[in-house]
């Protein structure tokens, strides 16, 4: 297997050297070079196995020959085959309704679907360092989930230094303690005074850096990387099989901001799944949902919601998908992005817009709506679920309740976002027993202004030493 950039420039890589690139040097985003299929009857064969082995069957075709199988079948029994995840099914589903049901994502060691990809990126880095005898920086940016689980991931490995920018004051207090409390030398964390965006903006310049990145050796964790997306695309498998895929049809609501999470479900059905339609629910950053309505993706102001880990504006991952809207031009899309760079605004062609029409709903969700989801479910079924998953509970009302089975992904447990929840039911949901101490745990981080130059200073001394 290997990877093209979206940008069409960037040099053409297997799968070892894009889990270490993370962004193309182009600026780009590495995608396969093409998508591999799955046929029916191993769809079919996947139900009722264990979580690992099905993550075997679809991640084997994206690492190519990269790692031997044996080590691969290790590395992933090691994530989710053992004490990891807190739930024997890895991925369990729950029955909200007649044909509604969520997916719970929450069961790794921060409580949030991050886990799912980054526990195994972790496991990643340290099998290419070793086998390169290569030390790598890290640098990420976070709305809140993936900075704990990068870090979780990472920390104490030997080869590795991890940088973690979280805008300021815009994280839970549970989200903030579970990075700012881990205090291993090779963890860095950085309050920057702005908005994820902002820190987003941030991580890409200084990939767009070539000499800065050369000289630290610098990677992602983030979902330009690869890897993430990939490892996500297992659990809309394990998921779609427990309903009698590929005999039987699968819809899927996904609480989104950067856009990682839904486009593996693309990938997945691209791959064969029968996934009927994926909706993108947003909150008042509604970005994706403007443009699936409008076919111009333009970025506004970023808004604080009661579901931050998706106030964001500028959805990474969304490139990946204009790539394949456009026919995988690269051509295009360095056209589209050098635009949004200039205007802040794309618009979409009628047959790309679409084609996204064919895949994707959307729905916007506010904060009123969002309360009221959680109060009633609570009520009328006794489940608690955090924000961000009833903003995907709501959106997947689009769906045709009597048509295929409606699957929200659950991206977090409802502890992470406890004044929202106990706000709007009354409930104050517990820290589960591994993090019962962790408001007494001592925090440690930096804070920076907004600026380039500040932040690769920082780096720069933590390499030198």
């Amino acid at each position: 297997m290997k990877y093209v950039s979206t940008r069409g420039e960037a040099e053409i890589l297997d799968f070892e050297g894009v889990t270490l690139a993370g962004l193309a040097r182009d600026g780009g985003l590495y995608v396969p070079e093409s998508i591999p299929s799955l046929d029916a009857e191993t769809i079919r064969a996947m139900a009722g196995k264990p979580y690992a082995d099905v993550a075997f069957t679809v991640i084997k075709p994206f690492v190519g020959d990269t790692i031997p199988d044996a080590d691969l079948r290790a590395m992933l029994k090691d994530t989710y085959g053992g004490a990891v995840f807190r739930h024997d099914a890895v991925a369990p589903l729950v029955q909200l309704g007649a044909n509604e049901w969520v997916l719970e994502l929450f069961h790794g060691p921060t409580l949030a679907f991050k886990d799912f990809a980054l526990q195994l990126l972790g496991r990643f880095f340290d099998y290419f360092t070793a086998k390169r005898g290569q030390k790598l920086t890290i640098l990420g940016a976070t709305s809140g989930d993936t900075g704990s689980a990068a870090i979780e991931a990472c920390r104490g490995r030997e080869n590795v230094t991890i940088y973690m920018l979280h805008p300021k004051g815009r994280v839970s207090e549970v989200q903030r303690r579970q990075m700012t409390t881990v205090l291993e030398p090779n963890v860095v964390n950085i309050a920057v005074d702005g908005t994820f965006d902002d820190c987003q903006a941030l991580v890409k310049a200084s990939f767009n850096d070539l000499k800065f990145r050369d000289e630290v050796g610098l990677t992602a964790v983030n979902s330009i990387n690869w890897a993430r997306v990939m490892a996500q695309i297992v659990y809309y498998f394990t998921s779609a099989s427990a309903f009698g895929a590929p005999d039987r049809s699968v819809s899927y609501s996904v609480p989104t901001g950067n856009f990682g999470d839904i486009y593996a479900g693309f990938i997945a059905r691209e791959m064969g799944m029968p996934i009927d339609k994926l909706v993108i629910a947003t909150n008042s950053n509604d970005i994706l949902a403007r443009t699936l309505q409008t076919g111009s993706y333009s970025k506004g102001d970023v808004h604080a919601t009661l579901s931050p880990s998706m106030d964001i504006q500028v959805s990474s991952n969304f490139e990946r998908m204009m790539f394949d809207l456009s026919g995988r031009n690269g051509s295009a899309i360095k056209t589209y992005m050098a635009d949004f760079a200039d205007t802040g605004k794309i618009t979409l062609s009628d047959a790309e817009i679409s084609k996204a029409r064919a895949v994707f709903e959307a729905k916007q969700v506010d904060d009123k709506t969002t309360s009221e989801v959680m109060a009633h479910l609570q009520q009328a079924t006794g489940y608690v679920t955090d924000p961000h998953t009833a903003v995907g509970i709501e959106a997947s009302k689009l769906l045709n309740a009597d048509a295929a089975p409606r699957v929200t992904l659950s991206t977090a447990h409802p502890v992470k976002f406890g004044e929202a929840v106990q706000s709007a039911t009354g409930i104050s949901p517990e820290l589960p027993s591994h993090m019962a101490d962790l408001y007494d745990r001592e925090e440690g981080y930096a804070e920076l202004a907004n600026d380039i130059t500040a932040l690769q200073t920082l780096i720069l001394k933590g390499v030198g030493q």
